[in-house]
């Protein structure tokens, strides 16, 4: 699989960072009942940071990315996105649960890209990837056409446009909902496990993909994932989930050459015996 340089308008990797936290996840609580899936988390994230987020099973890993998307409401703190509350609101000298409006304009600041694909099965990849301009940002279907184009030229694509999802294999499928998922330009782009569907061979093609927008676009991104290589290749920072709380976080080298909590160590052992 080959990636195509092509001209999108997404800020550049040289393009100047902003010193303010692009994400930031201040004393946040999610409970199911009597379940604390996160407690209290404190998570900031950099603007152009990547951060992965690594952890076993039902360590609150996936949550941090769906009330992310507001798809999980939260039950006590505050999440910003670019300085602004996500699912709240200024209402005088408070904070108010955020109405509609709000939040759809705050989604347009965020993309995701899910561990089971998630398109459109009767529509081809390029009106996948036209869908959330025109309906979302209002753009006009000359214009969201052209942009899909671009994108999905961008992630080697360019020759499936006419393609639906069922004419696809597992690797271009997610490589259509990244080209998807950017079609709104989103400041934040998070990966929920997205080479987990895949079959071994059809990995490298989509991390090649993430790997490109990592190194040549201005995008903020956090990633869950338990391919472990790679995150301590492509990431900044790692951060490892335990019973809904960072147990232990890092520059992604120093985290796996020199862990410092014995969970952190324990955990590590076992996923990379299991390689």
């Amino acid at each position: 699989m080959t990636t195509t340089t092509t001209h999108i308008d997404l800020p550049s990797s040289d393009a100047p960072v902003d010193a303010a936290p692009m994400v930031v996840f201040d004393a946040v609580t999610k409970r199911y009942g009597d379940l604390t899936v996160l407690d209290r988390l404190d998570l900031s994230v950099a603007a152009n940071e990547k951060v992965a987020i690594i952890g076993p099973s039902g360590s609150g890993k996936t949550t941090v990315l769906r009330m992310l998307m507001t798809l999980e409401s939260i039950d006590d703190g505050v999440i910003r996105v670019g300085g602004e509350p996500l699912t709240h609101m200024q209402q005088g000298d408070r904070l108010v649960r955020a109405n509609a409006q709000h939040l759809r304009r705050m989604r347009g600041h965020i993309g995701m890209v899910f561990q089971h694909f998630n398109l459109f099965p009767h529509m081809t990849a390029l009106k996948n990837c036209m869908e959330a301009p025109v309906t979302v940002l209002g753009l006009s279907t000359d214009e969201a056409r052209e942009r899909a184009g671009e994108l999905l030229n961008m992630v080697g694509l360019g020759d499936k446009l006419d393609h639906y999802p069922a004419q696809l294999s597992g690797g271009q499928q997610q490589r259509v909902a990244i080209a998807r998922a950017l079609a709104v330009r989103p400041k934040v782009m998070l990966f929920d496990e997205v080479t987990s569907a895949l079959d071994p061979e059809l990995c490298g093609e989509v991390l090649s993909v993430i790997r490109t927008l990592g190194s040549e676009h201005n995008l903020t991104m956090l990633m869950v994932t338990h391919q472990m290589g790679f995150a301590r290749e492509f990431a900044d920072r790692v951060c490892f989930f335990d019973q809904g709380r960072i147990a232990e976080q890092g520059p992604a080298k120093s985290f796996y050459e020199n862990p410092q909590e014995a969970r952190t160590q324990q955990f590590l052992r076992a996923v990379m015996d299991a390689v």
